[in-house]
């Protein structure tokens, strides 16, 4: 059978998902048979379907390739990102520069999405200066490239900046700049940004719905969450998205309604590790750590095998409801059973579990065991732990630690104060005290939030005063004291005429 560049190509092209892999291989085989290693196109369709399916074949065949053009190099590059081989990208980026040739819009977007995922800032902005100096910057797809880069990376105003100077927005965009706003705690500005996207004729997609009920669960905003779950259950293509099932089952957790997270998790078609995963964490997090263990090993059982996340889920639940001899036998099969060390997440788990139950001896050794350098999250669990026992000693041991690691974190000189005055040592406490003073340190205070009639109220501790629903909050509070005792009492009488009755 004979074949011309141009039905070759067309082969590759046109085959299905699940032949491209045998297609791309026969192509090759006749490819070189024939010759035709100098069709730098042939190649590179080659090089497209070889980088679908199989990333090792595609990099032998771009270093073999006698000729690269501009798509080749942007092939290789996407398909580095596309599997976060983010130093790969970079690396063939950077061979791609010393070549001598010039990125185009397209080389662009996944180079700044390499750079986000590495957490490469200084490169980002060397690529944003390579935007402008080329004239990309009205391009879309570069711009929120530009965008997700900085919203990613924390830098709000500069993501406010280039959203602004869009000349055109869509659901990519709106989507980075939310998620942005919401990462950086702007949960309400947010919200806000979320109203102006509906507002400029734009709709949600299965990227907007995780990020907004991520920030309903956050603000404890149950009934903007609701709605957004009922604008899902009208569109089928979103209900049945895996995603947005896990979004929702977190949400409805985070509002402290744990049933209807169950029954999102029982009606989800098709459950992936994520999924097992959100739904052992709620019932960590509820104190349900009997059924989150059982979770675990119907997980298993369904053929999921835990990774580090869901190890760390369920050490945590453990560590919640007290379930110190399962949490030891998890760790402890950490190596055994799924043949990797432990994450810095793990041990601060056991080290929570041990401290809460009062085993700080064995809390420390586990501490002093561990092969890398133990960071503030594993000695903040043990801080905690001593703080709810009143041990002075590993407390100030571990605080110590605590100050060296983080000297402007606030919340460990606090833990601390509190630890000396639980004890009584009043002169310790204002010893601490006075640091913060010198340091000039201040702890926020507490605060508690509710949505009524759409507007969140926010509650700072002491704050009663000065809130502008102060006078209403203190009726409505000294009314609840006065109607509970009689209250209590009508349901005392209606319990004892049922008891008559029922003789």
């Amino acid at each position: 059978m004979s074949y011309t560049m141009g039905s070759l190509s067309s082969i590759l092209r046109n085959s299905i998902p699940r032949t491209v892999f045998a297609h791309a291989k026969q192509t090759h085989v006749q490819i070189l048979i024939h010759d035709l290693c100098h069709d730098v196109t042939l190649q590179t369709d080659l090089l497209l379907a070889y980088s679908r399916v199989s990333l090792p074949n595609a990099r032998k065949l771009f270093d073999r390739m006698l000729q690269r053009n501009m798509h080749s190099w942007n092939i290789m590059i996407s398909a580095y990102v596309q599997n976060s081989m983010h130093d790969n990208a970079l690396s063939v980026f950077q061979e791609f520069l010393n070549s001598g040739m010039t990125p185009d819009h397209y080389s662009l977007p996944p180079v700044l999405k390499a750079c986000t995922g590495i957490g490469d800032v200084s490169l980002g902005l060397i690529l944003h200066g390579m935007v402008v100096k080329l004239g990309f910057e009205n391009y879309l797809v570069v711009g929120s490239s530009i965008l997700d880069f900085y919203s990613k990376c924390g830098n709000l105003k500069d993501a406010k900046l280039i959203f602004k100077g869009l000349p055109l927005k869509d659901s990519v965009s709106w989507n980075s700049m939310i998620s942005g706003l919401s990462k950086a705690g702007l949960l309400l500005e947010s919200l806000d940004c979320f109203r102006n996207m509906l507002e400029n004729r734009m709709k949600m997609d299965s990227m907007t719905i995780p990020t907004l009920l991520n920030t309903c669960g956050k603000l404890g905003d149950i009934t903007k969450g609701k709605e957004v779950h009922g604008q899902v259950l009208k569109n089928s293509n979103l209900y049945n998205d895996t995603a947005i099932g896990n979004s929702l089952i977190n949400f409805y957790s985070k509002c402290g309604c744990l049933c209807d997270s169950e029954r999102i998790f029982h009606n989800m078609k098709n459950p992936n590790l994520v999924t097992w995963t959100t739904m052992i964490s709620c019932y960590g997090l509820h104190g349900n750590g009997e059924q989150a263990l059982y979770l675990f090993e119907k997980m298993k059982e369904s053929g999921f095998k835990p990774n580090n996340v869901t190890l760390t889920a369920i050490l945590s639940s453990c560590s919640h409801s007290g379930l110190i001899h399962q949490g030891k036998k998890i760790f402890n099969s950490i190596r055994s059973l799924y043949s990797f060390e432990p994450s810095v997440e793990h041990y601060a788990c056991l080290v929570d579990l041990l401290s809460r139950v009062g085993c700080f001896n064995e809390a420390v050794g586990l501490i002093e065991s561990m092969m890398m350098v133990p960071p503030a999250s594993v000695w903040g669990a043990l801080l905690a732990g001593c703080l709810v026992h009143r041990n002075i000693e590993i407390g100030e041991m571990a605080a110590y630690h605590l100050f060296e690691m983080e000297p402007k974190n606030a919340s460990n000189y606090t833990a601390l104060c509190s630890l000396y005055d639980s004890c009584g040592m009043w002169s310790d406490a204002s010893r601490v005290r006075l640091k913060m003073r010198r340091l000039r340190l201040g702890k926020t205070p507490g605060c508690s939030w509710i949505s009524i009639g759409g507007e969140m109220c926010v509650f700072y501790k002491g704050d009663l005063i000065t809130s502008s629903l102060s006078e209403k909050t203190c009726e409505m509070v000294e009314w609840v004291v006065r109607t509970l005792p009689l209250v209590h009492r009508e349901i005392e009488d209606q319990m004892f005429d049922t008891c008559l009755m029922g003789h």
